[in-house]
């Protein structure tokens, strides 16, 4: 709104003189003002549009989206316009309220990002940690839990590759005009165990090798799908790409899934008021397998539907069924209202 509002500013100034009516014009140091508190909160509408839409962002993102709130509310603490220090004072106390510990789990998500890894986590942690030695206590601690986690990953893999394969899964050196190809395959199969077995013997884990490459800078890297990345490196590191795809894949968002009580209101209106609970969740999911998902609609909830059904179920008794609900054509309605 602030946006919209500040590329037209100059149309306000002269409406003020072609409507009388027109008496509430901000003045020059309100504009400026204004132009201030979009700058301030533009980060905070991209962050927002980003964990609160029904996008799905991977873990990797949650971090660095929370530590830039944290960074953005203490660096204009002592802002020069008293407006946003006072507004930067009331968000970092309900901030420091919700979101004093970081997830550790979610922090793993960052790590498992080839763009941040265990470096850039140090650096965003000094930016929110003025005690140094607490800022190290902190990275010591997701390494540590970050190490186990991947220790757990590593015995569950030894257990699976330990088992004694199939018959079936022997290859066979294919035949006449496919043999060329057959063997290139397999030259290259035995490169890629080579490479594995070398890796192996130099001594360290797959995740000191990871954490020890260099990693992508963001200029160049900024719309990186992760889980992709992790698709492409499942041959050089299987229990890093197995952890990262069980870590990467925990939402860090319910809005998407508690989105989909809004359209209950359009199925339980107050003619429907009767329609027994089954009936209403078999429509929505009905719906949804029919047509797929629809959200971000401003209905009423369906919890609060639901709950309002009891006090609206005596208004008509008249065409109910033998079990108290009114009589109903699944066909019928599934045409009227999809």
């Amino acid at each position: 709104m602030l946006d919209s509002a500040i590329k037209y500013k100059k149309a306000f100034v002269f409406l003020q003189f072609n409507d009388k009516n027109y008496k509430f014009c901000p003045s020059s140091e309100e504009w400026k003002r204004g132009e201030k508190i979009c700058e301030f909160l533009e980060p905070f509408y991209d962050t927002t549009n980003l964990i609160s839409g029904s996008s799905y962002p991977t873990s990797n993102l949650y971090f660095m989206q929370v530590w830039k709130i944290e960074v953005l509310l203490k660096e204009n603490l002592m802002h020069e316009d008293e407006v946003i220090s006072d507004m930067c004072k009331r968000m970092l106390g309900k901030f420091e309220k919700y979101w004093t510990q970081y997830s550790m789990v979610l922090a793993f998500g960052a790590i498992l990002d080839p763009r941040i890894k265990l470096s850039m986590l140090e650096f965003f942690y000094s930016k929110v940690e003025s005690d140094f030695v607490k800022c190290l206590e902190k990275i010591e601690l997701v390494k540590a839990k970050f190490y186990k986690l991947f220790d757990e990953y590593s015995k569950t893999d030894n257990a699976s590759s330990s088992r004694p394969r199939s018959s079936s899964s022997t290859q066979i050196a294919p035949q006449s005009a496919g043999e060329g190809k057959g063997k290139s395959k397999s030259i290259f199969y035995e490169m890629m165990a080579y490479e594995s077995q070398t890796i192996t013997n130099v001594g360290k884990s797959q995740i000191d090798l990871y954490l020890e490459e260099p990693k992508l800078e963001f200029a160049y890297h900024q719309d990186l799908n992760v889980l992709e990345y992790w698709k492409d490196k499942k041959h050089r590191y299987p229990t890093i790409a197995m952890m990262a795809c069980d870590v990467l894949a925990i939402p860090i968002t319910t809005v998407a899934s508690e989105s989909a009580f809004s359209i209950g209101a359009r199925v339980l209106t107050k003619y429907r008021s009767c329609t027994l609970t089954e009936k209403i969740q078999a429509l929505i999911c009905t719906r949804n397998w029919l047509h797929g998902y629809v959200g971000n609609e401003d209905d009423t909830s369906f919890k609060t539907a639901l709950s309002n059904q009891g006090s609206n179920a005596d208004i008509d008794k008249g065409g109910e069924d033998e079990y108290g609900g009114e009589e109903f054509d699944m066909n019928d309605f599934m045409i009227n209202e999809i």
